[in-house]
């Protein structure tokens, strides 16, 4: 009997203290500035999501990549939207995922949320330097070759990338938004273009493997981890927007980026289906580059023509060079995301407040652009000892993705068991479909797609990193809690 009186008391006494957090939130943002429009989240969704390197993760299954995007979108993609929609409606805060998961299932649980998203971003940047460098390569042509297996270089072009995204990020996103822009529209030019060259092949035959097959390859392991690739992986990121919802410009967040995330889901599932469709037209499955499979598609499609023949040795170069704009743009928004984090915990007082102070003209966190910066360099060149560039990539981008996985099933857990949380039977059946599929890649992640030096090695680096970096913020996170 006592137990049901004080019940209501205690949600009460829990909703006052959620909609207190939520005030301070809202008071710290005021101060930033209002820089983003429906057309930039629009856009930002599509870097934000869209990894290149899966289409050639995904090209690995030949023709029968469709049945393995279909329940990608299915079970992953689309139950992601609806959670994060659902999420963002009740509290559209700067910070996304991290508010959602302090203010739903404590401090403890937003800080490691917040960490692992931190650590994800800093390691996909660092592995983003590996597929410049591999556009170099395409850039330079047959007289580049070197330039792939070459640290010296690959360490050089992390330190002029972490250097720029550093200044580029003190000035805020009243400049950086139309980078990121540009690299958005990149991807929506690339896929035009690789389906343009592709064409011809589906209509008259030629295609090195059939672009699509209605059968469904053999259940195995290494099957089944590209499947949690292609789902988690690949769709993984529509909470990215919702980091940025304090400088979104209408009054109404929420609405906005559910807008943004409707509008750029089939752009999104169009850009990996057909995308891998027209990489498989001109290169076997084996013969597919995974950190560059849209460059080599567009290289060897346009070597295929015979409509511009004056032309054909411009085309690799430039699309190269493209796609480095775009690889740039994508390290830009990640980079402009993951420094937000460190300034709201630091709102909390979970890390010194010095990560919080904004410049004084562009309102902008240069403690945390400076630490992140360290991070990322660091990393690049920690993930280059030792290892071919193939090898080193997948490393660095697993051991990212893995503790993005974490951070996931986080999200999904929300609706599912927060206490608070009212969510409708629809929102709770996409959450436990997210977090199954969740589930399936951070338990397969720690093996590689790829032939490496040794299995062991790389599933002990992977999850030694993954690991570490949260035993690490727990330890930290009671010194803090203590003190405080």
């Amino acid at each position: 009997m006592v137990g049901r009186v004080q019940c209501p008391l205690l949600d009460s006494d829990r909703e006052q203290q959620f909609l207190k957090a939520e005030r301070e939130v809202e008071l710290h943002s005021a101060e930033l500035k209002k820089e983003l429009h429906l057309g930039d989240l629009v856009l930002f969704q599509l870097l934000y999501i869209i990894g290149l390197q899966w289409i050639g993760t995904a090209g690995k299954l030949g023709s029968a990549h469709i049945m393995y995007w279909i329940p990608a979108v299915l079970l992953f993609y689309v139950p992601s939207a609806i959670v994060v929609v659902h999420l963002n409606r009740e509290m559209p805060l700067e910070g996304g995922l991290y508010q959602w998961a302090k203010l739903r299932l404590g401090d403890l649980a937003g800080f490691l949320t917040a960490l692992n998203i931190w650590a994800t971003i800093v390691l996909v940047i660092a592995s983003t330097v590996s597929q410049i460098t591999d556009n170099l390569v395409y850039a330079a042509g047959p007289s580049g070759a070197w330039i792939a297996e070459n640290k010296g270089v690959t360490i050089a072009v992390g330190a002029v990338l972490t250097g720029g995204l550093m200044l580029l990020a003190v000035r805020g996103l009243a400049l950086a938004k139309w980078l990121h822009n540009a690299g958005g529209f990149v991807l929506l030019l690339a896929l035009a273009g690789m389906v343009l060259f592709a064409l011809p092949r589906w209509l008259r035959g030629g295609a090195a493997v059939a672009p699509a097959a209605l059968t469904f390859p053999a259940v195995s392991l290494l099957n089944l981890n590209l499947l949690g690739k292609m789902s988690f992986a690949a769709f993984c990121g529509f909470d990215g927007c919702a980091i940025f919802s304090g400088e979104v410009r209408d009054a109404n967040v929420a609405r906005t980026i559910r807008r943004s995330i409707w509008l750029a889901a089939p752009l999104i599932a169009l850009f990996y289906i057909l995308g891998t469709a027209s990489a498989l037209t001109f290169s076997r499955p084996a013969d597919l580059d995974l950190i560059a499979p849209t460059t080599q598609a567009l290289s060897r499609g346009a070597q295929a023509t015979v409509l511009l023949p004056a032309l054909v040795r411009y085309v690799a170069p430039v699309v190269a060079v493209l796609f480095i704009c775009n690889l740039v743009g994508g390290s830009s928004l990640f980079y402009n995301a993951v420094i937000r984090l460190p300034m709201v915990a630091g709102w909390d007082h979970l890390l010194p407040g010095w990560l919080s102070r904004l410049h004084p003209r562009f309102k902008t966190p240069v403690g945390s652009i400076v630490c992140i910066s360290i991070a990322i360099f660091s990393l690049t060149v920690l993930g280059n000892l030792g290892v071919g560039a193939q090898e080193s990539f997948q490393l660095v981008n697993s051991a990212g993705l893995t503790c993005w996985g974490l951070t996931y099933l986080v999200m999904f857990a929300i609706p599912l068991a927060a206490p608070g949380e009212k969510p409708s039977w629809g929102v709770r059946v996409a959450a436990l479909s997210g977090f199954l599929m969740t589930l399936l890649y951070v338990v397969l992640s720690v093996f590689p797609v790829i032939d490496v030096q040794n299995v062991a090695s790389f599933a002990a680096k992977l999850g030694g990193v993954v690991l570490g970096i949260n035993l690490l913020g727990a330890w930290y996170f009671r010194r803090v809690n203590q003190q405080r």
